[in-house]
């Protein structure tokens, strides 16, 4: 490791002591900008990397709820606002069992780059709970959302921190969530993005981040004359990253031959065709089943507690969450004759698994600029709150494309070397930081 980064990374782990996710992700940063700053001692001077790694707040509280049997439960509720520099926090809520601060501080972290790179006024935030949505009622998700938001409901507002779904948060959740912040507040407001389309959400926002990990990869292959015509594609996850990725995959000539869920993976040689997936999106958003019973009806193949990385392809999309690819993994698609990872999922790709891209000089989309379609199209569901205006489907997918084909060139720019290869991760961490860190010296020591 650079000495520079290591000592940077001393004072991280010092501060943040434990918190593992966020430290990789941090460090995974500081690799990037640490040379950059050096060259540019505006940034060094101010300490915007030191400042950039601490959140502007950090709230955490409790979440009482009734369960169906009249059982007292308690789970923890969080919310990062990490950086407001250029607009207010925007990020997800992650309901999920694995939830604690050090999780929600990587993915902030993550965030406020990622915005940065949409060019929309868009700060960086995350928040959530280690509550399960899995297995509970619907009246049990809404008592539970109810109370979480009694609590989050005096943090946030459309011109503060504005937050959306993430794993566990769909669109059940942010209807609950959103119902109890219009009761306490009295009012209709865009303060919550992800909104059902009949009050005030955007059309193609369920499937912007796998359509826009998508594009973005297509970007990426046409730096060397290739499209997805033909090609055979993994896609980890079965939720609506997933779900869309793998519309648009098949959209554009390419086969998927892989989704999975928390029980393994199923592998369809065949390919998951239009009415394969129509049965997947009814199995996973209003059954809530498993992705076996997929292998079961179309008799694929379906390898429990296992992830899909071991099958041969051309373009990989993992699209379930952090840390979904390691080093031996990347080996094996590399040795399969992958040519290109486009990130669905934040930070999935280990440290060890991105040195395997760097060093075969594979297309490499990480999940900061891969995966902020998303986050994008939730700043256009912001807008169109504000203009109190819907846009067509045809309209917000064509901002979508056009945001995700800037965030290219604006990845490329910065991350461009002298062999002509692009270092897509060093371009989207300089290119996300520079906004911020120009916004942060503008406004002084604040």
């Amino acid at each position: 490791m650079d000495p520079r980064v290591e000592q940077f990374m001393a004072q991280i782990i010092s501060k943040n002591p434990g918190e593992n996710e966020f430290h990789q992700a941090v460090q995974e940063v500081a690799e990037s900008l640490i040379p950059y700053v050096e060259e540019h001692p505006k940034y060094e001077h101010a300490k915007i990397l030191e400042r950039i790694a601490e959140p502007e707040r950090v709230v955490l509280f409790r979440v009482p709820w009734l369960d169906d049997k009249g059982e007292i439960q308690i789970n923890k509720g969080f919310r990062i606002e990490m950086n407001s520099a250029i607009g207010p926090y925007k990020g997800g809520l992650r309901f999920h069992p694995t939830v604690n601060l050090g999780v929600l501080k990587f993915l902030a972290f993550e965030q406020v780059f990622k915005n940065s790179l949409t060019t929309l006024p868009m700060g960086g935030g995350k928040g959530g709970s280690d509550f399960d949505p899995k297995g509970k009622s619907d009246n049990e998700v809404m008592r539970f959302c109810q109370s979480f938001m009694t609590e989050l409901y005096r943090h946030i507002g459309p011109n503060t921190d504005v937050p959306a779904g993430d794993i566990g948060v769909g669109g059940r959740e942010i209807g609950f969530l959103f119902g109890q912040y219009k009761r306490l507040r009295n009012e209709f407001t865009g303060v919550l993005t992800g909104k059902g389309i009949e009050w005030g959400g955007s059309l193609i926002r369920p499937e912007a981040t796998g359509y826009g990990t998508v594009y973005f990869a297509a970007e990426m292959l046409k730096t060397r004359g290739m499209d997805f015509k033909g090609k055979t594609v993994t896609v980890s996850g079965s939720g609506n990253v997933a779900q869309y990725a793998t519309e648009k995959v098949t959209e554009l000539g390419g086969k998927v031959v892989t989704l999975s869920d928390s029980g393994g993976f199923i592998h369809d040689p065949g390919g998951i065709d239009p009415g394969k997936l129509a049965y997947i999106i009814e199995l996973k958003n209003i059954k809530r089943g498993r992705i076996r019973e997929y292998a079961e009806k179309y008799r694929a193949d379906f390898h429990e507690g296992s992830r899909p990385w071991g099958i041969k392809c051309d373009i990989a999309l993992p699209c379930a969450t952090e840390n979904e690819i390691n080093e031996e993994e990347a080996k094996t698609l590399v040795a399969n004759g992958c040519i290109c990872v486009s990130e669905g999922a934040n930070m999935p790709s280990t440290p060890g698994a991105i040195e395997i891209y760097m060093d075969k000089k594979i297309l490499y989309g990480p999940g900061k600029a891969a995966n902020a379609g998303g986050v994008a199209v939730s700043g256009l569901e912001m807008s169109q709150n504000s203009l109190r205006m819907p846009w067509t489907r045809e309209e917000v997918d064509k901002r979508l494309q056009e945001t995700m084909i800037n965030i290219h060139k604006t990845t490329v720019k910065y991350g461009k070397e002298s062999d002509d290869f692009i270092n897509y991760v060093n371009g989207a961490n300089i290119g996300g930081f520079v906004k911020v860190a120009d916004a942060m010296l503008a406004q002084g020591v604040v």
